[in-house]
């Protein structure tokens, strides 16, 4: 059977690109280093060692499952060619259907192998030249990437938002959870350019309008270590769209990083204190992505240069006039149906930027 051949070689495929005796190498390294005395003197480090073991353990347990239910569907499939039994056909095809499905996912975790690609995330977006309608880009923006989290199911959550004068955000901070979704959206920093007949131009002409956005990992606490004389802590009334108690209180936190001069907010929690646990948990997502910067680089480097969130600097072209079009800069892949993309069908970007057009 010609579909049983290309899930073959697909596997085939991936046993190389996995390495899995190199893997299964690894995996005996750190496990005779986890033994010897001393190991979690240095805890980040041993921490950092138990995460990669952990990911080589499941990855090669995936593999052997991927393999085992091969030979189980090939056997299947044997025995109802010889037998002539068409329900015995039916069930071998349908777990080939959902063998494909599986090593579809295996390959994406494979190329999901950064050290915080499995983590929790951070989306944030802020508005750049534009004007109004940088703002309600940036809105719009905001639904793309819930409606791309919902339809995959993860949880997202809005933790903090400034509304424009006029009209959309000027900026907002979402959380989001599940497998991988860190690795999965890392792809979407950079800025992102809307081209469109602009709805607030009484004289209905096209405006272009960026706004940007940054996606950095939830990382351990133990990972970055804070030091509490390096902050400041504003609080202020919420701005935004809320309950009576959160708008007549200053429940809101702004967390300014002293040496860094990294800015974060939260106001969208019920209350103070837990405004401020989660602004420092992004303050500690920020901070972890200036470590993998170096920490040579300045904050606007980091954050896709923000005061430049305009002409030249975009990832993405988003184009409702005079033609529909949505084009990634980095892959060169384009999509024709934006209406599909901007209600979250992220997929074929996704995977282009992950097979070939990271940088």
């Amino acid at each position: 059977m010609e579909r049983l051949r290309d899930l073959k070689e697909q596997l085939e495929r991936l046993e190389r690109r996995l390495n899995l005796d190199a893997l299964r190498k690894r995996v005996a390294v750190i496990e005779a280093d986890m033994a010897r005395p001393g190991f979690w003197e240095d805890r980040a480090a041993a921490q950092g060692k138990v995460q990669e073991l952990e990911a080589a353990k499941e990855r090669l347990q995936e593999f052997r499952a991927l393999v085992a239910e091969l030979e189980e569907a090939e056997v299947l499939w044997q025995l109802a060619e010889e037998e002539g039994d068409e329900a015995a056909r039916a069930e071998a095809e349908g777990r080939l259907t959902a063998l494909a499905e599986a090593v579809e996912r295996a390959r994406l975790q494979f190329l999901l192998s950064g050290p915080y690609d499995r983590n929790d995330c951070f989306v944030a977006l802020n508005a750049g030249a534009g004007g109004t309608d940088a703002q309600d880009w940036t809105q719009m923006l905001l639904r793309m990437y819930t409606r791309f989290c919902e339809r995959n199911g993860f949880q997202v959550r809005l933790v903090d938002e400034t509304p424009g004068e006029e009209a959309g955000l000027k900026s907002a901070t979402l959380e989001v959870r599940g497998r991988y979704v860190y690795g999965l959206l890392r792809g979407e920093t950079g800025i992102h350019r809307l081209v469109r007949i602009s709805p607030f131009d009484a004289a209905r002409r096209r405006h272009t309008s960026f706004a940007s956005v940054t996606v950095t990992p939830v990382v351990p606490e133990e990972d970055v270590d804070i030091a509490e004389e390096d902050l400041k802590i504003d609080s202020f009334r919420a701005g935004g769209p809320g309950g009576q108690h959160m708008q007549k209180n200053e429940t809101a936190v702004r967390i300014t990083h002293l040496p860094t001069g990294i800015v974060v907010s939260c106001q969208n929690e019920r209350s103070q204190y837990q405004n401020k646990l989660t602004a420092l948990r992004i303050l500690r997502a920020r901070l972890r992505a200036l470590l993998e910067k170096e920490q040579a680089k300045k904050l606007e480097e980091l954050r896709g240069e923000l005061a430049d969130i305009e002409w030249g600097h975009q990832i993405r072209s988003y184009v409702l006039q005079p033609y529909q079009l949505v084009k990634d800069h980095r892959t060169g892949l384009e999509v024709g149906n934006v209406e599909s993309v901007l209600d979250g069908e992220l997929w074929p970007f996704i995977w282009a930027w992950l097979e070939g057009g990271k940088g």
